[in-house]
């Protein structure tokens, strides 16, 4: 139901502005339920601000907006509000994948004009006020006075009321793969100024900040998360932090120059996101930064399907017998023909879609931090994987292939052969490719989320679903709901994943932390189902993965993705087929999602029904705290009988000393049962909830 506001088409390229009724020095904005408060003003240095309140508590203290551009007067003051005009939307989407089979978009939305006095030039500011939340972006209409330019920093300002306690990644324009910290607001530059984890050593960003999704919360009475929805052609957003007056403000990833933005008129920001709850499971629960994406404009979108794999991947990382490398006599190399064909064997046997491959094409020899541009050609493989040879087997299996194309950071390499691969993937029956950009962007240093890396990713998503290919993209620009307007996008790493725990290990708590921060932009592909923990089983390697099993198991329910890895070894499966069986049970595309409780960065339930389906699956994972989790099962139907399958953590069991210890029980519930189930020290829990059929035969009269 899209009425009088602004229609952007392709991002920009058409703008049609509103007709504007009234102009007022201050103007407010409530949700449709009333408990967020919007409040918009323009002092009298012309300096525009904007507050934020939700139930008569302030979220954001008046906090500035405006930019600063290169070779001509900032839009910073001087500005008088012009007009104004209003519209609210309530309507009902469904995404292609998802997390919900429907979405409630319900909003009240306020744009506004200023004028600036010194040069007649107009800038567009639009509000919209959801119950969960705010999001407004900044639009600039044609005009003469300004029609080329750029962006040297946007100075959007997020004041914040109180000395919340922050979950927060340390500010870099090129990886998303720090460790988390948890501080007070007032120590945050304390921690910031500690040296950060070594791989990345040498960030360019030398100014305290932090990167969104950031979750700001006072345990109890307000959670709040900061981040940015639709972004696309502009460069991604840090938060620079300003301890003295609790202000967080917009800090723009640069280009190889130094510049931060280069627009044309017509043209807008992303959407700054705002999510506000007085429950913390109300963040996670939020479709805001969905809802400010644009539709998607396939018209055809059946080719576009939920993908559950395996791969050769996890033996690179901890056996030390394979490599993604041939070598000089392929003895290690792991994406030979025979062991992809064990792969496809147990994915055939198991019921599991597809097998990624990684390491099939030449050039792993010599491309880590050797940065020529012709590394990868894409179609070339190593003598001993039979490309032939594998599609006709996957094809006789029932199984497909998931493409790897490691791009070593030479993104100009990868869009002039993009045509080519992906041609080469349809003649071979791939249906999607898992992208990556390790390094640094050549030819010209990029970073990895400027804009034009931005651009590229998104180019790379339309260009693929030229060919009806999904993308699953690695070391890309964390993600904000784009997978909306293009759903073939379907994951993205973009933040820690399972291959950290190969690395010295994730701290217990990080995947309690995910749903709160990287989820809130969209699905990961954190490659879950390490059955195998303790990484002492193979010789040379003294690593540990920080969870019991069954925590693994709860991973495909709280970390959201249609896209989901059983990544372990299939002979690790193979000794615990029980516990498996929820693997090969459980879904990646869901009907409802019901978060039962959470508390960031400690503990997260999560119940969801699967797709076209009556059954449901609900997921718990905890820190390394033990602790027991009340799950009351009211979101089943009343009067329907079910059986549920609870994998336990076993009262012995725990991250660190007992990993592997677990029970299996079969139970009746319905609607009303509650339950009160064990989780470990780094633990989980996993239930399957099934109808039971009714066998009473039917009688006449």
């Amino acid at each position: 139901m899209y009425k009088w506001y602004s229609r952007v088409v392709a991002f920009g390229l058409c703008m049609i502005a509103p007709a504007f009724t009234s102009s007022a020095a201050a103007q407010q904005l409530t949700s449709p339920d009333g408990h967020l408060s919007l409040t918009v003003s323009c002092d009298k240095k012309g300096t525009i601000s904007y507050q934020l309140d939700y139930k008569q508590q302030p979220v954001l203290q008046p906090s500035r907006l405006g930019f600063v551009l290169k070779d001509t007067q900032p839009l910073l003051d001087n500005f008088e509000p012009v007009k104004v005009s209003r519209d609210t939307v309530n309507n009902v989407w469904q995404p292609v994948l998802g997390e919900q089979r429907n979405i409630r978009d319900h909003y009240h939305e306020m744009l506004l004009a200023f004028r600036q006095n010194r040069n007649g030039r107009t800038l567009y500011i639009r509000f919209r006020l959801f119950n969960d939340g705010l999001g407004f972006r900044y639009e600039f209409p044609v005009q003469d006075s300004l029609r080329f330019f750029i962006i040297r920093e946007e100075r959007t300002e997020f004041r914040l009321a109180e000395d919340h306690l922050a979950l927060w990644m340390r500010g870099d324009y090129d990886t998303n793969e720090y460790p988390y910290s948890r501080t007070r607001l007032s120590g945050l530059n304390r921690e910031w100024e500690k040296p950060p984890f070594p791989v990345h050593a040498q960030s360019p960003v030398k100014i305290p900040s932090v990167q969104t999704p950031l979750m700001l919360f006072s345990p109890g009475k307000l959670y709040i998360n900061i981040h940015e929805a639709a972004l696309y052609n502009y460069p991604a957003m840090q938060l620079a932090w300003h301890e003295s007056t609790k202000t967080f403000t917009s800090h723009l990833t640069p280009d190889a120059l130094g510049n931060k933005g280069y627009l044309e008129t017509p043209a807008h920001t992303p959407w700054r996101t705002v999510i506000v709850s007085d429950k913390a499971a109300g963040i996670p629960a939020s479709r805001l930064v969905l809802n400010l994406n644009e539709p998607s404009s396939y018209s055809d979108v059946s080719w576009i399907r939920p993908i559950k794999y395996i791969g050769v991947w996890w033996e690179y990382f901890v056996t030390g017998k394979s490599t993604w490398a041939y070598g000089k006599d392929g003895s290690q190399h792991g994406a030979n023909t025979a062991n992809v064909k064990r792969y496809i064997d147990f994915a055939a046997v198991n019921g599991i879609d597809a097998v990624l491959v990684e390491g099939w094409n030449t050039g792993w020899e010599d491309w880590f931090g050797n940065w020529k541009e012709d590394v990868f050609d894409f179609v070339t493989p190593y003598p001993d994987f039979n490309v032939d040879e594998l599609h006709g087997y996957a094809k006789e299996k029932g199984v497909k292939l998931i493409m790897h194309h490691e791009t070593s950071g030479s993104v100009s390499n990868y869009e002039r052969r993009l045509d080519t691969a992906f041609r080469f993937m349809k003649e071979n029956g791939y249906n999607a490719v898992k992208t990556g950009y390790v390094g640094k962007i050549i030819p010209r240093g990029e970073h990895h989320d400027g804009q034009t890396m931005v651009n590229h990713y998104v180019h790379v998503a339309k260009k693929a679903a030229e060919h009806r290919i999904m993308v699953n993209s690695h070391e890309a620009v964390r993600p904000t709901g784009l997978h909306r307007t293009y759903p073939n996008w379907i994951a993205q790493e973009s933040a820690r994943g399972t291959e950290f725990e190969s690395m010295g290990g994730l701290p217990p708590n990080h995947a309690c932390i995910l749903p709160f921060t990287r989820l809130i932009g969209g699905p990961m592909d954190y490659t879950p189902g390490i059955f195998q923990t303790d990484l002492s089983w193979y010789a040379g390697n003294r690593g540990r993965v920080n969870t019991t099993l069954v925590k693994q198991l709860a991973y495909y329910v709280t970390i959201y993705s249609p896209l989901q890895m059983a990544a372990d070894l299939p002979e690790h499966y193979n000794r615990f087929p029980d516990a498996f069986q929820f693997v090969k049970d459980v879904p990646v595309d869901w009907d409802t999602t019901c978060i039962l409780e959470a508390e960031p960065g400690e503990f997260i339930t999560i119940a969801r029904k699967a797709k076209d389906s009556n059954s449901w699956f609900v997921g718990s994972i905890t820190n390394e705290n033990a602790r027991t989790a009340p799950i009351h099962l009211g979101f089943l139907p009343a009067g329907s009988k079910y059986m549920a399958r609870i994998y336990n953590d076993a009262k012995n069991a725990s991250y660190d000393k007992n990993p592997q210890a677990y029970s299996i029980r079969e139970i009746p519930v319905t609607a009303s049962t509650l339950l009160q189930e064990y989780l470990a020290p780094g633990g989980g829990l996993a239930i399957s909830i099934t109808p039971i059929k009714d066998s009473r035969k039917k009688t006449t009269q």
